[in-house]
């Protein structure tokens, strides 16, 4: 039985220690149960609680997993707004790891031994009022395996920043620029970075053309200077607008992956255009930031 009469059965582990209960209430298999559910449930409020996890930037809890050796782009567009990432890797479903971003705070890529968290704890970061290089700083400070990491953001301002830690695998290495950065690693050489950073430049000079587009060709620059070295196979564009996702209900504006693709940066060029035809309004009425 536990707190207040209720087997264990009928009360979930969230609601157990939320009700201030001690995991030295629970006998062996129980504290096991309780812990596995609540990381099973991506909840890990109860565990910080009971000082099983100090904070959720965590290192993996794998040592086995495949590094997201890729490059990305992290961009803004100044006249509208809109925040994004463009990423491809040697890497099944990179879209999944890589791109984060929220409308009006920012856009953030994790790789190279990818910390997730830097993601949803570097976008509240942002969202409290910290910059692309405070937040950046913050996040890496307190990551005992800062070395393996790589990681570009940009805030609602245009300001980036980029971290290529020592132990990223060769060659590794980033480049920052007003309202982008990019980064890579596993790359065939220092001018795939060189490549993007002047695709971008190029590409948003072309009139008519949105934040979608620049990052797309950013990619596609890094991608004709050797880009990872091991091949290629996923790709990922992830774009925000405010109320610009479907029923203007989020700010998902353009969120396209392609998973496993002998070309996946043309392929997800392919279905940049048919998203242009499909949400052919959104395209055409670009707003204009305030």
């Amino acid at each position: 039985m536990v707190s207040g009469g209720f087997p264990l059965a009928e009360r979930s582990p969230v609601a157990a220690l939320s009700d201030g209960m001690s995991f030295k209430f629970f006998g062996r298999a129980e504290r096991l149960f309780l812990a596995v559910a609540l990381l099973a449930s991506g909840c890990t409020t109860g565990l910080r609680h009971q000082g099983v996890v100090e904070s959720s930037n965590v290192a993996p809890l794998h040592d086995d997993l495949p590094p997201v050796a890729t490059f990305s782009v992290v961009g803004f567009d100044p006249e509208t707004g809109d925040l994004g990432v463009a990423v491809q890797s040697k890497f099944f479903g990179v879209g999944s790891v890589v791109p984060w971003a929220k409308a009006k705070v920012g856009a953030i890529a994790t790789q190279s031994y990818a910390n997730v968290a830097y993601g949803p704890d570097g976008l509240a970061l942002l969202a409290a009022g910290k910059t692309a290089k405070e937040t950046l700083k913050q996040l890496t400070d307190v990551d005992d395996r800062r070395d393996s990491r790589q990681a570009g953001i940009v805030d609602a301002k245009g300001t980036s920043a980029s971290f290529t830690g020592a132990k990223c695998n060769a060659w590794a290495g980033h480049r920052e620029g007003t309202n982008f950065c990019v980064q890579g690693n596993i790359l065939a050489s220092e001018n795939v970075v060189k490549a993007m950073a002047a695709g971008f430049e190029t590409a948003r000079k072309v009139e008519g053309s949105e934040l979608a587009d620049w990052l797309m060709a950013s990619l596609e620059a890094g991608q004709a200077e050797g880009g990872d070295t091991r091949g290629k196979q996923s790709a990922a564009l992830l774009v925000v607008r405010e109320k610009s996702g479907y029923g203007n209900a989020n700010d998902r504006y353009i969120d396209l992956r392609v998973e496993d693709h002998p070309e996946p940066i043309q392929e997800l060029a392919r279905l940049l255009e048919m998203h242009k035809k499909f949400y052919a309004g959104a395209h055409k009425n670009k707003p204009k930031r305030k």
